[in-house]
């Protein structure tokens, strides 16, 4: 829980140069703290949980990396990586960096034309697929990809055995391992590739979400990565003693970066939960120390306690909540540096043997910090886990930025922040707002796409983040919102459609909440009611999850949105506040189109998908004649 002592004051941050390294020196750096030390952790097929030492990976990946280059593959060459996350996706990506190889992620939620497109514009030689499945994807658009000449199978489908297709040599990973085996050369040694591998040289493209063009492969160099785990193990304190839970996709740099790289070279263990679905159930049985998340998986926490907290009886209601008081008061008084007085101390501890140490039960008991990037997380809930002993560290960064920028540190957080600068990088706001970042870990630039790296990247040296913020005096950063997210309306009036949006969204009775409107009069939101909030709403209404659009025109459920939306923009400047609620019973998904692999809305597919609607409530309004300003 939070230190009941004032924090110490924070000195400014002060320049930082990093010494050349590469993503190779981090993994020996690892390996050497301890290769006894358990290193990677999974679920078995049988339930049970697993490990690999360190040495016992570093082995693997040596097997993997000596097959990789006894085939047709060369330092430099790209090798892409289509899976979700799990332990497998760490050694191929550890084999690919220790031979010289650059590794393309691919989501695994893209459809077969989106991979197609990955693949091609990277040019990829080779490809990791997880399974059949993916298989499938890549054999569907293989004779359009004229430099793929390998596929590596993680889990071949047991019917069907791994058979080369039309040309395209196909292997399973177990097949590539035994290979690895057999080629010469001491049990201790690595390639030469390793030892040649340079920090300018390209370790990895990632490819942008593509909210408003297609994706771009973001070049990020060994010196970009080696220098921002350096930069995160300054203010992140983790250890041999901490364990990790990995869930989010590694095809993103957020978890690549904070629960791969970061842990391995810090010596903590690495657990792999089995899926997304499973990560309250891995998070119990695994007891991790650190967990990397993002603001969902906080928000649906929170929902999930208060909900509970509300169907209990009214002295289970007056317990939390008197809980809650306490904690907070003690958050305040930690935060301002205060002392936080025995009486206090003493209500706290009975806080949380009542209320709070069942939050912690939830986490598996042992959670020291949470991290929390990709996307604005809610002051609300940041406080929230704050007085309950859980600390969430929000961050900062994007895709072109290795990732991290900022991260609040642990004895000095301020909720509503993303914190200050990490060691080496700086930070100012343009005149219009936009955030500005330089440092060692912004990208060598657009795979193939100069001039596009030129409008991001000024000639000395400033990256254009396309983000809104302010700093203040003490230099922690707040975002606002996308600069290209920002609505204008027709009388000229800025709107940042973000922070609106959240506050719809705290409603138990919102799923999700996009504000529209650019260039029109009044803005508009559209959003996915809940269908448990709408059960207990309309508890004698037989209806089914599949049947919510059927709701979209139910009076009664248009006049619960109205009431919801409305009251939650009240503090909002007039021009910001929707005018009007559209309802829609389908949930934004990335299959659907709606949302990018890392769940950022594509604003204009929705606008399209929706326009006869959107046009219909506008109009209605002009006929009604009521003022929209």
């Amino acid at each position: 829980m939070p230190d009941s002592a004032p924090p110490p004051k924070r000195e400014a941050a002060r320049p930082f140069d990093f010494e050349p390294g590469t993503l190779v020196d981090v993994f020996r750096h690892g390996l050497e703290l301890n290769p006894d030390r358990k290193a990677l952790t999974y679920r078995h097929d049988d339930g049970t949980w697993r490990s690999l030492t360190a040495g016992e990976a570093a082995e693997r990946i040596r097997h993997i990396s000596r097959s990789l280059l006894a085939g047709d593959l060369e330092p430099g060459d790209h090798v892409a990586i289509l899976s979700n996350t799990r332990m497998v996706w760490a050694l191929g990506d550890w084999a690919c960096i220790l031979s010289g190889l650059v590794v393309v992620t691919v989501y695994p939620t893209l459809p077969a034309d989106q991979v197609l497109y990955i693949l091609k514009d990277s040019g990829a030689k080779a490809v990791f697929v997880e399974d059949g499945d993916q298989l499938a994807k890549v054999l569907q658009v293989h004779d359009r990809l004229e430099k793929l000449s390998r596929v590596v199978v993680i889990d071949p489908p047991e019917d069907d055995p791994v058979v080369d297709h039309a040309g395209l040599h196909v292997r399973s990973l177990d097949q590539v391992e035994r290979a690895g085996r057999s080629v010469g050369g001491r049990d201790d040694e690595w390639p030469d590739a390793a030892a040649a591998v340079q920090p300018e040289d390209t370790a990895t493209l990632v490819y942008t979400s593509g909210t408003t063009a297609q994706p771009k492969g973001v070049m990020l160099s060994h010196h970009n990565l080696f220098t921002n785990t350096l930069a995160a193990t300054m203010v992140l304190p983790i250890s041999e003693e901490d364990r990790v839970l990995s869930w989010l996709p590694l095809s993103h740099t957020f978890e690549r970066l904070a629960g791969h790289y970061l842990m391995w070279y810090s010596g903590a263990e690495i657990a792999y939960a089995e899926s997304v679905t499973t990560v309250a159930r891995d998070m119990v049985e695994t007891g991790p120390t650190f967990v990397v998340g993002v603001p969902r998986l906080y928000e649906k926490f929170y929902d999930a306690v208060m909900a509970a907290v509300e169907e209990g009886g009214a002295a289970k209601k007056v317990i939390f909540r008197a809980a809650k008081w306490v904690g907070d008061r003690r958050a305040d008084r930690i935060l301002a540096r205060r002392p936080v007085g025995r009486a206090l101390e003493g209500a706290y501890g009975v806080a949380e043997r009542l209320v709070f140490r069942k939050l912690h039960e939830r986490t598996g008991g042992r959670v020291r910090f949470f991290v929390s990037g990709a996307a604005p997380l809610s002051a609300e809930i940041a406080r929230f886990f704050y007085s309950g002993g859980l600390i969430v560290l929000e961050g900062y960064g994007l895709t072109e930025t290795s990732p991290v920028t900022n991260v609040n540190p642990p004895d000095d957080v301020r909720f509503g922040s993303v914190g200050p600068p990490v060691a080496g990088t700086e930070i100012r706001i343009a005149d219009d707002g936009e955030i500005l970042i330089r440092g060692p870990q912004i990208m060598q630039g657009y795979y193939g796409r100069p001039e596009a790296t030129r409008e991001v990247i000024s000639e000395d040296g400033w990256f254009h983040t396309g983000d809104i913020g302010e700093l203040d005096p003490d230099g922690y950063l707040r975002i606002t919102d996308r600069k290209k997210n920002i609505l204008v309306t027709a009388a000229g009036k800025n709107i940042a459609p973000q922070p609106i949006e959240e506050l719809i969204a705290r409603s138990p009775y919102v799923e999700q909440a996009v504000l529209l409107g650019d260039r029109r009069k009044f803005p508009l939101a559209l959003v996915v009611p809940s269908f448990q909030a709408y059960k207990t709403a309309f508890p004698g209404r037989p209806i089914s999850e599949s049947d919510m659009e059927e709701l979209e025109d139910d009076p009664d459920l248009q006049s619960l949105m109205d009431e919801e939306v409305l009251s939650r923009v009240s503090s909002c400047a007039r021009h910001e506040r929707p005018k009007r609620v559209l309802i829609t019973g389908c949930q934004f998904t990335v299959e659907g189109g709606e949302l990018t692999p890392t769940l950022k809305v594509k604003r204009r597919v929705i606008e399209q998908r929706y326009a006869e609607r959107i046009e219909e409530i506008y109009r209605l309004v002009e006929a009604e004649g009521e003022p929209c300003a």
